[in-house]
């Protein structure tokens, strides 16, 4: 599986072929065939098996206990800077879910629901300080985690796969620091902490 993830990252799922993960393998052909019933079979399984490890890390930072503003920061702090390492460590794999390389639409509607449980997972957080009293009980959920879930997005986009010429600073930031840069932003907006 590992040896797929990185050929469908580097080359694209249509142009990676079965025959070039069993070679890397060191496998017969027939060997894949008895564990995946297809190229897309196998495809699907990375994909799920992200999907779960990326749930694993958002619901890392549920709220447990009520806190002050300070709390929530120093709280999404950690759950971005968790989802950023992982990002890290899972290069190959955050490249298929944010660039898609090709793949065919069933594999696009399974990366979709991938990000789509990620978004619900932001949500259940946030729903989660609201009934913890950290958050007003009137603020809009659905949205706020989309904008969550899109600054996540774009933030790992050009961490990871930037463009040189104009994402030069933000690929140059440690996890660390683009986690602690997110949740001020978070929470504090364009003006930050006043």
């Amino acid at each position: 599986m590992q040896i797929a993830l990185e050929k469908f990252a580097r080359l694209g799922y249509h142009q990676t072929k079965i025959s070039d993960i069993v070679q890397e393998a060191g496998v017969a052909q027939g060997t894949f065939y008895w564990h995946f019933k297809s190229k897309e079979a196998i495809a699907l399984e990375i994909i799920e098996t992200g999907k779960e490890q990326l749930l694993q890390v958002i619901a890392q930072g549920y709220r447990q206990d009520p806190g002050d503003i300070a709390d929530m920061v120093k709280a999404s702090e950690a759950l971005f800077h968790r989802l950023f390492n992982f990002a890290a460590e899972n290069r190959h794999l955050m490249e298929i879910l944010l660039m898609g390389n090709g793949a065919d639409q069933t594999i696009r509607k399974r990366i979709s629901a991938t990000r789509n449980a990620m978004e619900q997972a932001f949500r259940r957080n946030i729903e989660r300080a609201i009934e913890l009293q950290m958050l007003p009980e009137g603020i809009e959920v659905e949205l706020r985690a989309a904008l969550l879930m899109s600054m996540c997005d774009g933030l790992l986009s050009r961490w990871l796969f930037g463009s040189e010429d104009i994402h030069s600073k933000v690929a140059e930031a440690s996890a660390q620091q683009l986690a602690s840069e997110l949740a001020n932003f978070e929470f504090y907006g364009l003006l930050g902490k006043i």
